[in-house]
């Protein structure tokens, strides 16, 4: 597939290293000759100098043979004229753009991205895409990550163990004998940074990351087997009242109606904006830094703090900071992976990944074959994948255990007629069933092929 990226940023810079490691002809434009020279020296593709909207430029990109057009560049307006540009001038199929201004994304104004005005197939905006994520993963105290597949059926948890997680130190064979009706699959642990595929005799250990796939019914039951009995959030304090941190408040206000819902915003304007958008939250104009503005907003009784400002190292100290005051669990909007690993030691609970949202949103329109949803897992270990079975699939009509599975390929959950199967080795998975499966990056592009329609099918 030919592809063209928009945008040498952190998020362009990941797509073209994603999709260049799969063997395709990516071609990266942007107009920062530090951003390009870093492109060409790390990474296996084509890169230009230049404005990615300009004609010229697309042209020499290869606009003209071009599937598929991605523009994350900073602009939005450059990223909607890319596309304008790509459809009118060079007729490229599939144009995905970033889209950060909520004024263009209004419903009032649904039309403006139509084929007949503004030609963009898929509109990306992370600043919501984030807001819904954090709230997930509000919703699932205890969970570090939250991810629905297939309409909310079966969902993707992780959890760090500790000391008092019961499970630690038991072989995950295990894990069906001691709860032989709990339908939880583990597709994957993060020890120490390193990324494990586990097998039956692996075991959890203390400090691990682990995820797992299970029943939306059977949450609670599988966070009480790893100890995570934590308390729904009541007291939620907002740290940066930027557009992220105006979505969350919003979704909290609609989906915890009884919830207190604090906001500290630094910047006097934009603070008062936020209490006029907002019905029911309280906003405070301050430092999240300042210990009198945290005592303002009673940080000591909070149960949840969320520290989305536009600055990392401000989310991380005011997390700490209330931690060290008495809140009871903290996350943390981070864009630099150079942090992550630091996170766990220091006491931060949740780390939200904008970069990582934001990429497997754009993964899951580049993936082909009957696939619905995609998920990038803990920096390329992975993607938890969501596809329908065909009848050409290798997949159907013999138990799993007599299925040749990729290396690095885990089914997690199938789901048949709206109920959820725990997949064993003699589950036989039917044409038409919804699959949930992780598979290992070098993986990938074989489970494309599992779920994509041959020749002999029509």
């Amino acid at each position: 597939m030919k592809v063209i990226v928009c945008g040498a940023g952190q998020v362009g810079f990941n797509i073209a290293h994603y999709l260049a490691g799969e063997n395709n002809d990516v071609t990266v434009i942007d107009q920062r000759p530090d951003l390009i020279r870093k492109i060409t020296d790390t990474l296996d593709v084509q890169a230009i100098l230049g404005y990615a909207s300009h004609p010229s430029v697309l042209e020499q990109a290869g606009a003209a043979d071009a599937d598929m057009l991605i523009a994350v560049t900073h602009a939005d307006e450059v990223n909607m004229v890319a596309c304008q540009v790509a459809h009118s001038l060079f007729d490229v199929p599939t144009k995905i753009a970033r889209v950060r201004s909520q004024s263009y994304l209004q419903p009032m104004w649904a039309t403006m991205f139509s084929r007949d005005h503004l030609p963009i197939d898929v509109i990306i905006s992370p600043e919501i895409e984030v807001a819904r994520a954090i709230t997930r993963r509000i919703q699932v105290p205890g969970a570090i990550d939250v991810i629905p597949m297939a309409g909310d059926k079966v969902r993707l948890i992780g959890v760090r163990c500790d000391e008092q997680t019961p499970l630690i130190n038991t072989p995950l064979r295990q894990l069906t004998v001691l709860f032989p009706d709990l339908n939880i699959v583990i597709i994957g642990i993060v020890r120490d940074g390193r990324s494990i595929i586990p097998s039956a005799e692996d075991q959890m250990l203390d400090g691990d990351e682990v995820y797992f796939v299970v029943d939306t019914q059977h949450v609670d039951r599988a966070l009480s087997a790893f100890g995570r009995e934590d308390r729904e959030a009541r007291r939620i304090i907002i740290f940066g009242g930027g557009n992220i941190g105006l979505f969350l408040a919003q979704h909290l206000e609609a989906e915890f109606p009884n919830a207190s819902v604090k906001v500290i915003e630094a910047n006097k304007d934009r603070a008062e904006y936020v209490a006029k958008t907002l019905h029911r939250s309280v906003v405070i104009n301050g430092d999240v830094l300042d210990p009198d503005i945290l005592s303002e907003a009673s940080v000591s009784a909070a149960e949840t703090v969320v520290s989305v400002t536009n600055d990392d190292e401000t989310n991380i100290l005011a997390a700490l900071l209330a931690k060290r005051y008495g809140a009871r669990r903290a996350m943390c909007l981070i864009n630099k992976t150079t942090y992550n690993a630091l996170m766990g030691p220091l006491g931060i609970d949740v780390v939200v990944s904008p970069r990582a949202i934001t990429v497997s949103n754009i993964l899951q329109h580049v993936r082909r074959g009957r696939i619905h949803a995609v998920h990038s897992l803990h920096e390329g270990f992975g993607e938890l994948i969501e596809a329908d079975a065909l009848e050409t699939s290798s997949l159907v009509g013999k138990p799993l255990r007599e299925v040749k599975l990729p290396n690095g390929v885990l089914v997690g959950a199938v789901v048949r007629d709206g109920t959820v199967i725990s997949p064993r080795g003699a589950t036989i998975v039917q044409a038409g069933d919804r699959v949930v499966l992780f598979a290992a990056s070098d993986a990938v592009k074989k489970v494309e092929k599992m779920f994509s329609v041959r020749l002999e099918y029509f």
